[in-house]
């Protein structure tokens, strides 16, 4: 249909309103290789709703210029790409290889989306116009970022930052960044590192693209299905003029585009949202102004022919393109020591064809300016940091260059407001020095890399060391004996403090080992002991740590069936160092006391109150038989 219509076009639609009626015909075409919704119904009608949620872009302007009516081949030609051809069909080397490697590696890994490279390539227009018509470097990043408007409510949405200014710059509010203008928000989640440079750099063009492929492609959508691919245009920007823009370029590419050499697209000229531009859009291509012959010198007025006729004015020159000796008005008059414009001077000063580079532009080389190794204690601020000095290729001191500090290697060391990397400005005599950092609770070395925002230059590292937390005394807070019968559990728990300096000390590791017998610490076959998870008997704990106040309960001790007087050991890093007593004893019972006196039998007559034999009368006495 986009193609019939602009035929018709062509013939004779010479009006705004036709060309008006023309772009949205255009628009609302369905573009090639869509198929229909899954309702079978025709999916130019499709109303599909933004998603819930911020976008990606958080609905930051765009470019609203639309592809021409022409298609870039002409209908039946063949699909391969031209080699040359119309120039707006034309895509930066750099930009349509990152576009095309971002779609071969979502081929791979999310076959199921489906995702055409046009369809990046048309979001990349309308962003950024292919990163500034291809201003990158021979690594794909933007020679200067490009930067989206504040995104502080006036005019657009109200963002307040969420990056610390690490890739926008602003620790105010948001701003879109780089060639397929991501928040930093969604950067944060959906950023990727396609280069293997091992950095995830939204200015960097196949990062990017890679970074807004996998982000179409989110939720399982199939963007060959025409609902899928509304939503996934619409998740971009929540603007139903964006999606009919973003559609229209899509078809242009469908249908054909050719290679570019970088720095040489064709920028685009216009935006949405208040007349305002994503960045101040750079001409790529070398444009000479057209300079005078000669300086401008008054000419002198001709001598009238006839005294008394006025003398006749000389030609002036005519427009560009016009008939010799139209009428043109005067041109503004110069300034007091300007000199007079030229013939072809126009009357609003014509901008130079490369403004003046941004200041980062101008930086041939970093260098370390001192501030020490970076060293701090676990939970601490670091007090020596490093600091950098810009320099222009002449040695000069560069001011106002922006410089990445950012955190590499194994480390939960955090720049303040909880960033691993921050983008600082070069001051007087082009010096930097890396924001305030406080190390985490990971001991051992992490780099602090350096290098200027947006430029390939060689970078500075610094090695970091963030060392463990330390006392340098220890004490027993109870004066309770530690003692225990063998095979059972000590009575009382061991609970220490410890200091640094005077100062409570928290937040120490603690090493408990049960050091062996009293008279051969050296040795401990057996004894008291720990419990780990599962209940086993274990000598040695490694991964105790002071709390808040600096104190420390030791978990249960328990003894085997040894007896003796053994010994547990405590040390810090620091050089704290604590040996308690523990004792394991049978009960002493010699001081128990006596079992009561069983009681005596009941008295029973003694001998001698028993009557004697001989007083037993005599067998004479006895009576006669």
């Amino acid at each position: 249909m986009a193609a019939q219509f602009g035929r018709r076009l062509r013939k004779g639609a010479t009006t705004t309103a036709v060309a008006a009626v023309a772009v949205a015909a255009l628009s609302a075409s369905q573009a090639p290789g869509v198929v229909p919704t899954a309702t079978g119904g025709d999916a130019r009608g499709s109303e599909a709703t933004p998603p819930a949620g911020s976008s990606a872009t958080g609905d930051s302007p765009y470019h609203t210029d639309l592809p021409p009516l022409n298609s870039p081949n002409k209908p039946g030609a063949s699909p391969p790409l031209p080699v040359t051809g119309e120039a707006e069909a034309g895509i930066p080397a750099t930009v349509l290889g990152a576009y095309k490697q971002a779609e071969q590696t979502v081929a791979a890994s999310n076959p199921g989306c489906r995702l055409p490279w046009q369809l990046l390539a048309a979001i990349g227009k309308v962003e950024s116009g292919q990163a500034r018509g291809g201003r990158v470097d021979a690594d794909g990043t933007t020679f200067s970022p490009i930067l989206g408007p504040v995104l502080n409510g006036v005019g657009f949405a109200d963002i307040p930052d969420t990056d610390g200014g690490a890739y926008d710059g602003d620790r105010t509010h948001d701003r879109a960044v780089g060639p397929m203008q991501f928040i930093p928000s969604t950067w944060a989640t959906w950023g990727q590192d396609a280069n293997g440079d091992g950095r995830r750099d939204p200015n960097n063009i196949h990062d990017a693209a890679l970074a807004a492929a996998k982000y179409l492609c989110a939720g399982g959508r199939d963007l060959s299905v025409k609902e899928d691919l509304d939503r996934a245009i619409l998740s971009y920007n929540r603007s139903r003029e964006y999606l009919r823009t973003v559609l229209s370029w899509f078809e242009y590419y469908q249908r054909g585009t050719h290679e570019v050499p970088d720095g040489s697209g064709v920028l685009p000229v216009e935006s949405s949202g208040s007349g305002s531009t994503t960045t101040p859009v750079t001409p790529t291509t070398p444009v000479t102004p057209t300079k005078p012959t000669a300086p401008a010198v008054p000419a002198a007025p001709a001598k009238p022919t006839t005294p008394g006729t006025a003398p006749a004015p000389s030609p002036s020159p005519s427009a560009p393109g016009g008939p010799t000796g139209s009428p043109k008005p005067p041109p503004a008059k110069p300034g007091p020591g300007t000199p007079s414009p030229g013939p072809t001077t126009p009357t609003t000063p014509a901008k130079p064809s490369h403004p003046s580079p941004p200041t980062s532009a101008t930086v041939f080389g970093i260098e370390n300016a001192g501030g020490g190794r970076p060293t701090a204690t676990a939970g601490e601020d670091f007090a020596e940091l490093p600091k950098v000095r810009a320099k222009s290729r002449s040695g000069r001191p560069v001011v106002g260059a922006d410089l990445v500090f950012e955190l590499v290697g194994e480390t939960d060391a955090r720049f303040s407001g909880d960033r691993t990397s921050a983008v600082v400005r070069t001051g007087e005599g082009g010096l930097a020095a890396a924001p305030a950092l406080k190390a985490g609770e990971k001991t051992g070395d992490f780099t602090i890399r350096v290098t200027v925002a947006g430029r390939a230059l060689p970078r500075l590292d610094y090695t970091a060391t963030v060392t463990p937390r330390q006392a340098d005394a220890l004490a027993r807070t109870g004066d309770e004996e530690l003692t225990a019968s063998p095979s059972s559990e000590f009575a009382h728990a061991v609970e220490v403090t410890a200091t640094f300096k005077g100062a409570t000390a928290a937040g120490v590791a603690v090493t408990a080992t049960m050091a062996g017998a009293a008279d051969d610490p050296d040795e401990n076959p057996g004894g008291p002991y720990f419990k780990d998870a599962e209940g086993d008997p274990v000598r040695t704990l490694t991964e105790l740590r002071t709390d808040a106040d600096g104190m420390l309960v030791l978990p249960r001790i328990f003894s085997d069936d040894r007896s003796g007087t053994f010994l547990l050991r405590l040390t810090t890093e620091g050089g704290a160092v604590l040996t308690l007593e523990l004792r394991v004893a049978v009960p002493d019972t010699t001081d128990t006391p006596a079992a009561p006196d069983t009681p005596a039998a009941p008295d029973t007559p003694a001998a001698s109150d028993t009557p004697a034999a001989s007083d037993t009368p005599a067998a004479s006495e006895s009576p006669a038989a």
